[in-house]
This record gives C-alpha cells, structure tokens and sequence, in this order.
C-alpha cells in the first residue's frame, strides 16, 4: 500500500520536472543567444572594420586618373585584406557560439532519450478527460489511454508540449 503511494506522488511530481528540466535546455538557448548578441566589443571591431573598408573602397574609387592607379590598386588591395581580416574574426566568434550550442542540443537529445525510455508507456500526468476532450488519445499515446474519465498524458505529449511552451515563452521574454 505504501508503495502504492510513493509511486503515484513520483507520477504527480513527473509533469513537473520534465517541464523544468525542458525550461531550462530553453534557458541555456536563451542565455546563449542573449552572450552571442551582447558581445559589444565584438560589435564595435566589426563595425570599425566595415567603416575601414567603406572608406578605402570610396577612396580608392574616387582616385580614376592614370596617375594615382598605383595608389588606388594599393587601397583595394588593403580593403580585400581587411575584408579577409573581418571574416576570420566573424568566423571565429560564430565557432565558439556554434561549439556552444551543438554541446547543449547534443545534452537536450540524451536527457529527451533517457526521460523517454524512463516514462515509456507510463503517463506523466492525468487529466480530466474533458479538459482534453478533442485530442484526449492522442495525449495519452502509448500510456494507457483514457481510463475512469481521466486522460493519461504520455511522455511524449509532454515532452511536445513543454517544449511549445517554453519556446513561446523564451521567444516573447526576448522580444
């Protein structure tokens, strides 16, 4: 009988947990992409190298008499290089964001794994069936169905749903 009771309090404290643990593979996502957009610094040397380039480039088109060729072919060449120069940096910052985020999907995609073959035909939560009265089967996909006008909520369901959720949420928080 007790052991009854601890299994349905580990059931009711499921649906929670995974959707915690869901909000923060979102709060990692956020954090990553609000590192990669604060980088200010970064900004500004991006900046004064496009404004660099402009110039030499404007400086270099406006010399077009016979005369001053050399210098115009020397400004070009010291745009391209500059051009180059920025491209090795934003391929640099973008790696280190890139390195980041392919390490946190790769922890999401074990943890949804692992939650998976844990609650599998198992039901993270029940609901009233008519709270979920249109998609109340799909819900509860390979948990059990609907039984005694409760609706079973699969892993799989909650594992969507919470996703959605904490998307929507992260995505307005940002804006």
């Amino acid at each position: 009988m007790e052991d009854e009771g601890s299994h349905v309090r580990e059931r009711s404290l499921a649906a929670p947990l995974i959707f915690f643990i869901v909000a923060a593979f979102q709060f990692a996502y956020y954090c990553l992409d609000h590192v990669a957009k604060q980088s200010g610094s970064d900004r500004e040397k991006e900046d004064r190298l496009r404004a660099e380039i402009k110039q030499l480039l404007k400086e270099a088109s406006s010399m077009s008499q016979p005369s001053t060729f050399a210098r115009a072919a020397k400004l070009k060449r010291l745009a391209t290089a500059k051009e180059r120069e920025l491209s090795k940096y934003r391929h640099s910052s973008h790696k280190d964001y890139a390195v980041y985020s392919k390490v946190v999907l790769i922890f999401k995609y074990l943890t949804y794994a692992m939650l998976l073959m844990w609650f599998w035909r198992v039901p993270v939560a029940t609901v009233h069936r008519q709270l979920v009265q249109p998609f109340g089967s799909l819900l509860s996909w390979k948990s059990g169905g609907v039984q005694n006008n409760s609706a079973r909520i699969g892993i799989i369901s909650w594992l969507v749903i919470s996703a959605r959720v904490c998307r929507f949420v992260r995505r307005a928080y940002s804006k």
